[in-house]
């Protein structure tokens, strides 16, 4: 249980470099000053399995202490890792589409694959075929602390830590408590609700510890259309309300020989029905479908999460041990109903006997046919190209249901006063249920719009009847089961009482692990077949391997009397992989601190670390997505020099390539429609098995200051510079499109072969003639900066509650990111896509080049009132070949307040207000034609030109707007 003064401090660290905290030389009785461990004490520091006295490392490490997630009002982990300068947002409770029901952690922006997360000190479970962590899994509630280890650590921990390493501290209990929280926005929407309970103790005279624990938590759903920013889908220059060229009441494109003058396809070949079977011409923007609206905003999330661990000394040198987590997550995702894209052709008898067309339509059609030439003519057919959104079908959901689990048992002790041994096994396994209702299928739908199946009626608006839908609609699923075990053993201590000066001993440790993981896609048959419109398609997916490892850590520090202190550190793994393509490998690590006077210390760390290929990487059946990207083909520039010559060979006919060159907006405009007609571009991916390993070289340097001057004040700045060669990359659809379309203009080139022959008779890129991407060790990935820390405690001298003394606790840590680089091809040092402080198609998720979290407490007995301030610097987009109508998101900055009242010992209530000044994505404001008239230049991104979903990026900034929580915590 937390007194007054130990909150107080844990508040004046509340998010730190806790590597950085040296012993201080100043009074002990200051209230802001952490105790320096007891010499008897031992220490596991994060980033090294050397216990030591202190909890000084080489490698910087960033502490997050339970009382952030309190105070902040979270509950579920990745809202406080999220609001960390060293992490960029992954998938969140906001991702939507893409999404997949998970919260990840992507340290650096290097990729939620090249963090490695741990929890006390050890692996945890991952939930599909790349590989990572969810964090939904992890107990917020029982968090001791949350460290970040940011840089290479493979040589401590092995694969997959190439960003760094976050481990999750798990307490101990000695007594139950009892906890909830409610949240709800301003707007009355979004509740977040949880309850949970643990009970710990020790039992056989101290010699044994037990915990367990449960929780339940629910989140609301919200969509789109709930607020102002995200109600419509935005796109096109000048930025107006557009959206899909499939709506529900059917566009048609003529693809028939045949002439169109006089009929509603005469301008475009597009037409649509305006009303139920009466056919008219096609109008862009009017005819476009909203989607905006009914797709989520916030996921709903149901959780149940229980488990325990304990521990009993058997013997004064054995400690058993063991751990046992189960969780059910259940998480939707909303999508529009079902867009469905067939080309086939329409039997004009069989549909003006059915009444699903009128005779004006009817007579259109006859013209059409009776036009057409060779096998064409008068066949009773005219050939169309089918485009609609099934809104009869109802919304596309998706459903994830992962069970996990994860247990481990080990043993533990002390050979010898200088010597002890750490043994365990772990096994873990999580299986997903993906179920996805509102599917179709394409042949049952083909077959009943051209009447060689159950004749249906999509000629209008709300014209299928219920049984039609039934005729093709279906309800597919898939299933992942992943499975990850591991066994490790190692024996640390010093070499007796052997010391340099007056320093402790020299450490050591040294050990073995095997790891095995394997991971399984399971589709069903529609999903397999390729059969189903609405969800992504693809083939089963399974693979594994294991490893084997031997790796050994030496720490030599040197200390005088008068103080100067200095430490060399060094690691080194060796590491066996049953992939032929990996093989042994090594990975090593060297770290050096200086310390002249107390107050100072100067230390760095150089790390080689690596990662090899995940599951998904290596064997991943080959699945149809849908990213954003614009088409090189559909721009203007594709009307001459190379571009074109690369057009025109890949299937854009001359014809077009020449109206794309007019000097009228409107033919251009057509023509670019007619290639690319929606955002969102097929393309097929798949696995590798030939993948070797990546490589990282990193390293830091810094200064942590704690002037005697100054009590209370710490100061640290670190710089960081990690550098990843041989990265694995399925090369991005838009950054495969700029490479082989505007930079190399070569299709025969390795990376580009696959586009060829991809192109359809429109010359854009459709399901079946999609592009074709595979993971590759081609790439580079960089990125440098400097993090910044500042804290200050002290003793403010008055009580407002009679508590003799008040503590004012100021922090903030900061990153300025100079570098944030992926090189596509890291054979050529002048194709290089720079991220620090862009965002778009490009980079994708913003990454401000400053952001920082600063936090101000105020401490008198049993009240603590806290403020805290997220701020995130202005991003530009990445393009500058193309003038979008939102070029910069301006600097944000979020507010949040908490107050926090402890009753008594047992009883703390806590209420706060998280976007104190509802700080939101800018509203749009919309003239008569639907065009965007405000300036945009803040939080508005366009969904159709650089932007993610929800006409922002929801993962990055707030959406919720003004947000208010309170929680109740009973201790016995």
């Amino acid at each position: 249980m937390f007194n007054r003064k130990t909150k107080a401090s844990l508040l004046a660290s509340s998010v730190i470099f806790g590597s950085l905290i040296v012993t201080p030389a100043m009074a002990q009785d200051d209230p802001t000053i952490q105790p320096a461990a007891a010499e008897e004490d031992r220490i596991i520091v994060t980033g090294s399995r050397i216990a030591r006295r202190n909890v000084e490392t080489a490698a910087p490490v960033a502490v997050v202490d339970a009382e952030e997630f309190a105070l902040s009002g979270t509950v579920n982990v990745e809202n406080v890792v999220n609001t960390l300068p060293q992490v960029v947002p992954g998938v969140t409770s906001f991702s939507n589409n893409p999404g997949n029901g998970t919260a990840s952690l992507n340290l650096r922006g290097l990729g939620a694959n090249r963090t490695l997360l741990l929890v006390n000190g050890r692996r945890w479970m991952f939930y599909d075929t790349n590989q990572i962590t969810d964090l939904n899994t992890i107990p917020q509630f029982l968090l001791d602390s949350v460290d970040v280890v940011t840089g290479g650590a493979s040589a401590v921990y092995g694969s997959d830590a190439l960003a760094g390493v976050v481990n999750f501290r798990l307490r101990e209990l000695d007594g139950a408590e009892l906890g909830g929280q409610y949240a709800i926005t301003d707007r009355g929407d979004g509740d977040r609700w949880q309850v949970h309970g643990a009970i710990g103790s020790d039992f056989a005279d101290g010699r044994g510890n037990v915990t367990v624990f449960g929780e339940y938590y629910n989140r609301e759903d919200i969509f789109q259309g709930d607020r102002e920013f995200s109600e419509f889908a935005l796109g096109g220059s000048p930025l107006r309300q557009l959206g899909s060229s499939l709506p529900p009441e059917t566009r048609l494109t003529y693809l028939g020989n045949g002439d169109r003058t006089g009929t509603s396809f005469e301008n475009n070949g597009l037409a649509i029905f305006g009303s139920p079977g009466s056919l008219r011409a096609y109008s862009t923007p009017g005819d476009l479908y909203n989607f905006a609206p009914v797709n989520y905003l916030q996921l709903p999330q149901e959780r149940y999460l229980m488990g325990g661990y304990a521990s009993y000394e058997i013997a004064e040198a054995a400690e058993l041990y063991t751990e046992v987590t189960y969780v059910n997550n259940r998480v939707d995702s909303e999508l529009a109903p079902t867009p469905i894209l067939v080309n086939t052709f329409l039997d004009i008898d069989s549909l003006a006997s059915n009444g699903f067309i009128d005779a004006g339509t009817e007579a259109e059609f006859r013209a059409l046919d009776a036009s057409e030439t060779g096998t064409q003519a008068n066949d009773g057919r005219v050939n169309v190209q089918v485009r609609r959104r099934l809104l009869e079908a109802g919304g596309r959901r998706n459903l994830d249901e992962r069970n996990a689990f994860r247990v481990l048992g080990g043993l533990r002790g002390d050979l010898t006063d200088f010597l002890s041994y750490d043994a365990y096994y772990l096994y873990a396994r999580t299986r997903n249920a993906n179920i996805q209702q509102g599917n179709a299928s394409t042949s049952r739908f083909t077959a009943g719009v051209n009447g060689t199946g159950d004749q249906i009626n999509i000629f209008g608006l709300n014209t299928l009847t219920p049984d039609m839908v039934d005729s093709f609609r279906i309800q597919a699923q898939n299933g992942d089961i992943s499975s990850l075990q591991v066994a490790s053993a190692v024996l640390s201590g010093t070499f007796g009482d052997f010391a340099l000066g007056v320093a402790e001993p020299i450490g050591f440790a040294a050990g073995a692990e095997y790891r095995e993981v394997f991971s399984r896609f399971i589709p069903d048959e529609f999903l397999a077949s390729g059969d189903v419109q609405g969800f992504n398609a693809g083939q089963p997916t399974e693979g594994g391997y294991n490893v084997s490892e031997l790796f050994g850590e030496l720490n030599i520090p040197f200390e005088t009397e008068s103080g100067m202190r200095f430490e060399l550190s060094g690691a080194g793994r060796y590491s066996d992989y049953s992939l032929d393509a990996v093989g042994g490998v090594w990975t090593y690590a060297g770290g050096v601190e200086f310390s002249p006077i107390p107050d100072i210390t100067l230390r760095g760390q150089y790390q080689r670390a690596v990662r090899a290929p995940n599951v998904g990487e290596l064997f991943q059946g080959s699945a149809i997505g849908f990213p954003g990207a614009n088409d090189p083909c559909a721009t203007p520039a594709a009307s001459s020099g190379g571009l074109r010559t690369i057009c025109n060979a890949n299937g854009v006919s001359n014809a077009l390539l020449d109206q794309l060159g007019s000097n009228d907006p409107a033919v251009v405009a057509n023509a670019s429609n007619l290639i690319q007609p929606d955002p969102q571009i097929a393309a097929f991916f798949g696995g590798n098995p030939n993948l070797q390993e990546e490589t990282s070289d990193s390293y830091t340097f810094g200064v942590a200051l704690q002037p005697t001057a100054v009590p209370g004040l710490t100061i640290t700045a670190d710089y960081f510079n990690i550098t990843i060669d041989d990265a694995i990359i399925t090369i991005g659809l838009q950054t495969a499109l700029d490479l082989c379309y505007n930079t190399i203009q070569n299709l025969s080139a390795p990376q580009c072969a696959g586009f060829v022959n991809t192109r359809d008779a429109s010359g854009g890129f459709n399901r079946t003639t999609a592009p074709r991407l595979g993971g590759a060790n081609v790439a580079r990935l960089e990125t440098s900066g400097i993090d910044l820390q500042i804290n200050y405690g002290m003793d403010l001298g008055f009580s407002a509650f009679g508590n003799g003394s008040s503590d004012l606790n100021l922090s903030l840590l900061g990153t300025w990111t100079e570098s944030n680089l992926l090189a596509p091809d890291q054979t050529d040092p002048t194709d290089i896509i720079e991220c620090a402080g862009e965002f778009g198609l490009e980079c994708g998720e913003p990454q401000a080049a400053f952001k920082w979290t600063a936090r101000a407490s105020y401490v008198d007995g049993p009240l603590t009132f806290s403020t805290r301030w997220r701020h995130l610097s202005a991003v530009d987009d990445d393009d500058p070949t193309f003038d979008y109508h939102v070029e910069r998101i301006a600097a944000y900055d979020l507010i949040d307040l908490t107050a926090s009242y402890d009753f008594n010992e047992m009883f703390t209530f806590t209420v706060g207000v998280n976007n104190l000044f509802d700080t939101l994505p800018t509203s749009p404001v919309f003239d008569a034609n639907g065009v965007v008239t405000n300036d945009t230049n803040t939080l508005l991104l366009g969904d159709f030109n650089n932007g993610e979903q929800s006409n922002t990026y929801p993962s990055t900034y707030d959406v919720l707007g003004r947000d208010f929580f309170a929680s109740v915590l009973v201790r016995f």
